[in-house]
């Protein structure tokens, strides 16, 4: 009878033990979110990476790049995040904001880009699971870092006249500007206050990376792995130029590549550097005879009074009254918030690049004497009518300026680069994406 109790207080013993053990089980702890980066005093956290990762990964797969593995991914956006959050703490640092009406407008261009209303945009979006308020805050940081990379870069660079002088006077770059290149490049970024143990890890790493292409690794999936660019994770390209307004660097040695062909790595105060010319081709030089518009336009700006959609209706009801037979620069006189209202909204002879691209791709689809749609730039809604257009001769001047344009298209991947190295350098960051 004893030993029937003690089997018997064994078992309840045991059933309590299993129990415990599958409350204990039951309530283990769950990661839902974690800290993989901090920045300065701003946390980076593992929700957020994986977020943006499926976007990337989205768009890789559109452009056809081969994708690294999950884990280089991971580290290589973290990079790119840290970057951007420091930048963006700069910018509300130094008090650089875009507003709701400016982020609208582009979130509009966007949809119009891909040929859809916003609401239908919007309905995308939702059907890749992107959802809304968190796509138009990464476009409000996207806008907020090329406006801060456009204040700083301006800040950075002087041109005298002497480099326009020997601009205009070097052979090299007349034939240069005659030849427009598609660039994709990949970044080893060196720190400015690197020792040699530093020096020598980051040129092995670039090293690595030129061996994975020569021996047939795809240059858009080494790039996505290795760049520090900020245009690494889409495969490193730069997009068609012309020779001249390459950074020298680049410049000097696509001159002597043939479309296909790789560099070997390259140095620069910013770091080691690979480039493969993906296309070459006829570009625009310095001209001596440029093309001139002689247009007018009815522009509407958009403010706390007058919002997108109601800039846009007036000027769709100014348009039609133009069809009736109105006349362009009286309805310019009455209802453009412009300077050129006073001469009915006439802009005179405009050169290429006289006005915002918005404004001239519109503006270059006319024809003589026909009415643009309702056209949107940074400055609010336009309507556009082309009088006229010619070839002139390019004044000294004239030239002067473009030369100037050229040098300083030269000299901006360069000093961005180098303002972003210095502010990363300074920015305090602590990884934790390998904690557990």
């Amino acid at each position: 009878m004893r030993s029937f109790r003690l089997v018997a207080t064994c078992i309840v013993l045991c059933l309590a033990a299993g129990a415990v053990l599958a409350q204990s089980r039951a309530r283990a702890p769950v990661e839902v979110d974690r800290i993989v980066a901090i920045v300065n005093d701003e946390a980076i956290t593992l929700h957020e990476l994986e977020a943006r990762l499926a976007t990337v990964e989205r768009q890789l797969r559109t452009q056809g790049t081969p994708m690294p593995s999950p884990d280089t991914m991971k580290h290589q956006l973290l990079e790119r995040m840290i970057t951007d959050r420091v930048q963006l703490q700069y910018a509300k640092e130094t008090g650089l904001q875009v507003a709701d009406g400016e982020l609208d407008a582009a979130l509009r261009r966007i949809a119009d880009s891909n040929r859809l209303s916003l609401p239908d945009f919007k309905a995308a979006l939702e059907r890749d699971k992107i959802a809304w308020p968190k796509f138009r805050e990464e476009i409000r940081g996207e806008m907020v870092i090329s406006r801060l990379r456009e204040r700083e870069v301006d800040s950075r660079m002087s041109i005298s006249e002497g480099e326009v002088d020997n601009f205009l006077a070097n052979p090299k770059n007349a034939d240069s500007g005659d030849v427009a290149v598609n660039l994709a490049h990949i970044v080893i970024r060196v720190p400015e206050q690197a020792d040699p143990g530093q020096l020598m890890r980051l040129a092995a790493r670039a090293r690595q990376a030129l061996d994975q292409i020569k021996h047939g690794e795809d240059f858009g999936k080494v790039a996505a792995t290795f760049s520090d660019a900020p245009d690494g994770l889409s495969g490193g390209a730069m997009g068609l130029r012309p020779l001249d307004r390459l950074p020298t660097l680049y410049a000097d040695t696509a001159q002597k590549m043939s479309a296909g062909e790789v560099s070997e790595i390259l140095r620069s105060p910013a770091g080691f550097h690979i480039i493969k010319v993906i296309e070459k081709r006829g570009g625009a030089a310095i001209p001596h005879a440029i093309k001139q518009t002689h247009a007018s336009h009815i522009l509407i700006k958009i403010n706390e009074l007058v919002s997108e959609s109601e800039g846009e209706r007036k000027l769709i009801a100014i348009r039609e009254r133009l069809e009736h037979g109105a006349s362009f620069a009286e309805l310019a006189r009455l209802y453009s918030n412009d300077l050129s209202a006073a001469k009915g909204g006439d802009l005179g002879w405009l050169y290429q690049g006289d006005t915002v691209p918005e404004f001239e791709r519109a503006m270059d689809a006319l024809k003589i004497g026909e009415i643009s749609q309702p056209v949107r730039s940074p400055f609010g809604w336009h309507l556009i009518v082309v009088h006229e257009r010619r070839t002139d001769e390019a004044s000294p001047e004239r030239q002067r300026l473009l030369a100037r344009q050229a040098l300083r298209e030269r000299k901006a991947d360069e000093a961005y680069e180098d303002w972003l190295r210095q502010l990363r350098d300074r920015a305090y960051v602590e990884y934790r994406l390998e904690d557990r």
